[in-house]
Parts: C-alpha cells; structure tokens; sequence
C-alpha cells in the first residue's frame, strides 16, 4: 500500500430525490450553476438566468417642436428683441458668486449704479476665487446667473445699461 490514504468517493445516487435535493440548493443559494462529475456520471444544474448588471432602458430624447410652414413666417415677422446695453461676459469656466463670502452682502444688485473697473462677481475655478471687473460704467439691468451656478467661458453674466 502506498503512503497516500485512499480517497473514498461516495458514489452519487442516480435518483430523482438527488437531482430535486440539488436543485433546491442552487435555488435556496442563488446560484447560476450547479456541476458534479463522477466516473459514471455528470450532473448540471443551471439556475435562473439573470443579467450580469441591471438593464436600463434608453433615455428618450427630448423631442424639439417640428416649426410648419405656417408658423415660419409668423417667426419671422416678429424679430427678437436684443436687450439693449453692454454685457459683462465670463472670461472663464467656473461658478458663479455673487459675493465674496456666503454671509457677506453680494457685490451689485440690479439697479445699482457700478463704474468700469469695480468687482461685481466671484468665478471659482479650480479652488481659485477669480474677482470679475466690469469694462463698464452704468446701472446693472440684469444678473443673468444664479449664485452657486456653474458658467462656461464667454457665458452673459450682467447686463449692464
């Protein structure tokens, strides 16, 4: 006899009450799949099937109003009005503030009067507060940006008559 122990095998029972047992673990488990090979035989029970990730469904896109025929000329008719004045834009892409710290008064309002060269907003980009200028003397008509509102580069931040 050699000085490895011979491995014993219980042989599995070519049975419905086996199959039905192993079945029932897969199952109570969870499991995808259930493989038992012997010499005389191989067993293979597969659970439900499920996804890998979760399916979502494709967002539709939002669809835009086709214009007819009869309204393209009532469009045209009517120009858009340009607000009048001049804009300060956003000469980077950050977040808007409309003052220089959450508890402090912002730096214009509508209506007040400001003259070229005096801060009237905060950009935050990347951790830096960058104050904003106006190239502009007059009264603020419009603050186009909400405080806390990410603006793009070029972006119409006031208006300014």
């Amino acid at each position: 006899m050699s000085t490895k122990e011979k491995e014993t095998v219980t042989p599995i029972e070519d049975t419905v009450e086996c199959v039905e047992a192993l079945a029932k673990i897969v199952k109570e488990n969870k499991l995808s799949k259930i493989k038992i090979s012997t010499e005389q035989m191989d067993i293979v029970i597969e659970g439900e099937c499920r996804p890998a990730a979760p399916v979502i469904p494709p967002m539709p896109m939002p669809q835009m109003p086709a214009m007819s025929s009869q309204s393209a000329p009532a469009a045209a008719a009517k120009p858009v009005e340009e607000a009048k004045g001049n804009f300060i834009t956003s000469p980077i892409v950050g977040t808007f503030y409309s003052s220089p710290a959450p508890e402090k008064p912002a730096y214009v309002k509508v209506g007040d009067s400001i003259n070229a060269g005096d801060v009237v907003c905060i950009i935050e980009s990347m951790k830096l507060m960058n104050e904003i200028n106006s190239e502009f003397s007059g009264k603020v008509a419009e603050i186009l940006v909400n405080n806390g509102e990410p603006v793009e580069f070029g972006q119409k931040l006031m208006r300014i008559e």
